[in-house]
């Protein structure tokens, strides 16, 4: 694979396609907590960020070197993000219906923003199938530039949700649940469909 304009292009378009859920999450951890911190803005967007630039890397590893395992897990994927987004939006509006005092404006915790970073990158697993024939410098940079352009658009997410939270502040929760959930229904749906 030659790294020349069109190489670039192809994975920024690329990176922006992989990027849509975790903006759409990005706006909604947001929502949840108007008051985020810009150190805590930039790790939610460096965590999608992250994760959109391993999960190719992580696809074009098995897909290159063990085609078989990647066969399987290809047809487990919608499901894992299904399950995993399914939980997170749940856990989200349960918490905004029953709502406890000292959980008023409780940012999402490590572990739940590391779930979200799975479930909304696992699709990008796919896309090393389409890097199986670039050499690891080729595949390296296409991630990097993936992960690139997923931080900067999840960063404006993240400024979008704080406006939308700031408005909506009372069951802004609740709203932040039911798009992780709608999400994880879109991404089942388009697989099984």
């Amino acid at each position: 694979m030659s790294m020349n304009a069109s190489f670039f292009v192809q994975n920024a378009f690329l990176g922006v396609g992989l990027a849509m859920d975790a903006f759409s999450v990005s706006i909604a951890n947001a929502i949840a907590d108007p008051d985020m911190k810009k150190g805590r803005r930039c790790l939610i967007a460096g965590t999608f960020g992250v994760f959109q630039t391993a999960m190719p890397l992580i696809g074009w590893f098995f897909f290159h070197w063990l085609a078989v395992s990647f066969d399987l897990a290809e047809k487990l994927i919608p499901w894992i993000g299904f399950i995993l987004l399914l939980f997170i939006g749940g856990k989200m509006v349960w918490e905004g219906l029953h709502p406890s005092e000292d959980a008023e404006k409780r940012p999402v915790g490590l572990l739940m923003l590391l779930g979200q970073g799975v479930a909304t990158s696992i699709d990008a697993l796919s896309v090393g199938v389409t890097m199986a024939e670039w050499d690891v410098s080729a595949a390296l940079i296409g991630s990097v530039i993936i992960g690139a352009v997923t931080f900067a658009i999840c960063l404006a997410g993240v400024l979008l949700g704080r406006q939308i939270g700031l408005r909506y502040a009372g069951r802004a929760g609740i709203l932040g649940g039911l798009i992780l959930i709608a999400i994880g229904v879109r991404l089942l749906l388009g697989a099984v469909l």
